[in-house]
């Protein structure tokens, strides 16, 4: 029998120079040192395994570099303005987080950091964490590893490298379930470094668009025909001096600035991705993102699993769905208020039991780009839209099966309108703290027998799918005209909060 030689254990580890902890009064210039560390860091890892790759690495050495933290002590209970939603520290104590692409979060760090400082008076500190940074996030966006390359390192990359570790990477921030052990700091952000890093990399598989280009207000559709109507207004906004929206990209990064009819940059890919996303952007991420989720709830949360992390402003459900009530017609609207979620995914994270409130701002917003689109008001508004509770189910088919159950509990709810995402998408925003809201139309009344004949539909896709989307970009940018702080509601923190938003 041949004899097998197994490798030397691994004893020492290589690491850059260590990153000596400083304090910082400016959030522009803690940003740019974490920014100059993280760059630092991912390039070392970088660096080690180029040469590992190409034969002039030391196997028998293991190669470690963290992420940047920072942190915010504080020690008084001074009263913070109630009225903020965020940007404090609920009491004394000592918070830090890991960060990730701080260039990418730049606007965001910034923003949050300096409402800190004016909150509670305080420098911040930016160090390096005990977090290891995995080889897979440390490559740049687009890069691709040459499989030869990879096999000429004569160990287990494991062995060599820190790789993403799911036992660390979850959302108990965020669900509320994270205990401090003691002596240690609690969070000052909802999401850990790797958690962020595990989903930006999710992102750009599903969607096949970089999550540098996504914007802060979003649009979830489960119908390609809101994408065909979105993509041609779009890029007929940019041949047309572009209305305020700097630039068009599609998946595959093709990219439409203003001015131009046709792309200019980017190729995009040989088939859609699972879940194509498509942006309409402005400076600073402020312009509408929108993504067709397709069909159920296990997309649904998926991608806003995933989108969470972008911390995004809003994000609003236009797509279709059965009207419950004889009075409703083919093509009404349907402004949600409550929620009856019978999609279960996310039962394990958000228990059924807690109630998912509707959001003033987002409501206010949905009506008022209804009334103005619709040219109606007041009574004759309520003519073609209804707002009340909307049930997410996650069978297709319900009508096939006994119908006694899932109807009585529909009755009892008050539910208008039946969907397979719109409840998912409200529950994941109510957890990860994103405003949302949802604006439906229905397209068929499966209760009373009324459905679509082929010709019908066709023409009812036609009318109804353009004022629809034009009432969900004109809702969006009612709520980017609006402070953040205003937006951003204290319906959605809990009895001790992250002091990032």
């Amino acid at each position: 029998m041949e004899k097998r030689i197994y490798p030397q254990a691994i004893e020492s580890v290589v690491m850059p120079e260590p990153f000596g902890r400083q304090s910082f009064n400016s959030a522009e210039k803690a940003v740019a040192a974490l920014q100059t560390l993280y760059n630092r860091n991912t390039k070392f890892l970088r660096d080690s395994f180029a040469a590992l790759a190409a034969a002039g690495g030391d196997n028998s050495k293991r190669y470690r570099a963290f992420y940047p933290e920072i942190g915010v002590t504080t020690n008084s209970f001074t009263q913070i303005d109630s009225r903020q939603a965020y940007g404090h520290m609920p009491t004394p104590g000592h918070f830090s987080t890991t960060i990730t692409q701080p260039g990418l979060f730049e606007s965001y760090l910034v923003a949050q950091l300096r409402l800190i400082m004016r909150n509670h008076g305080v420098a911040v500190t930016v160090s390096e964490s005990t977090t290891p940074i995995p080889l897979h996030f440390a490559f740049l966006e687009g890069t691709h590893v040459d499989g030869a390359a990879a096999e000429r390192i004569k160990r287990p990359i494991r062995d060599l490298f820190d790789v993403p570790d799911l036992d660390g990477t979850d959302d108990q921030i965020a669900n509320g379930t994270f205990e401090v052990a003691f002596g240690e700091p609690r969070p000052l952000a909802p999401f850990t470094a790797q958690r962020i890093d595990y989903s930006l990399h999710r992102l750009s598989h599903y969607t096949a668009t970089t999550p540098q280009q996504f914007q802060n207000f979003v649009l979830f559709t489960n119908y390609q025909f809101y994408i065909d109507e979105f993509v041609a207004r779009a890029r007929d906004l940019m041949a047309n001096g572009g209305g305020g929206y700097a630039e068009f990209v599609e998946p595959g990064n093709v990219i439409t600035k203003v001015g131009q009819s046709a792309p200019s940059e980017g190729v995009a890919p040989p088939r859609l991705p699972q879940m194509p996303a498509y942006h309409l952007k402005k400076p600073n991420h402020g312009g509408i993102t929108m993504v067709n989720i397709g069909v159920g709830p296990s997309n649904a949360k998926t991608i806003t699993d995933h989108i969470a992390v972008l911390r995004p402003h809003a994000w609003v459900m236009l797509g279709h769905c059965a009207g419950l009530r004889n009075t409703q017609a083919l093509g009404d609207y349907v402004l949600a208020h409550a929620y009856v979620r019978e999609d279960h995914v996310l039962d394990d994270d958000l228990p059924v039991w807690v109630p998912i409130p509707p959001l003033a701002e987002i409501q206010v917003a949905l009506q008022e780009a209804v009334a103005e689109v619709t040219g109606l008001s007041g009574y004759d508004l309520k003519r073609i839209m209804r707002t009340g509770t909307v049930a997410t189910i996650d069978n297709r088919n319900w009508e096939l099966r006994d119908q006694r159950g899932p109807v009585q509990r529909l009755s009892q709810s008050r539910a208008i309108a039946l969907d397979m995402e719109s409840a998912t998408i409200a529950a994941n925003g109510f957890r990860f703290r994103v405003p949302y809201g949802t604006l439906l139309c229905v397209s068929d009344k499966p209760l009373h027998g009324e459905l679509k004949l082929p010709g019908m539909a066709t023409e009812f896709y036609k009318r109804q799918v353009a004022q629809h989307l034009t009432i969900g970009i004109r809702a969006m940018e009612k709520l980017a005209e609006m402070p953040m702080e205003r937006l951003h509601s204290r319906k959605l923190r809990s009895f001790s909060e992250t002091a990032f938003q």
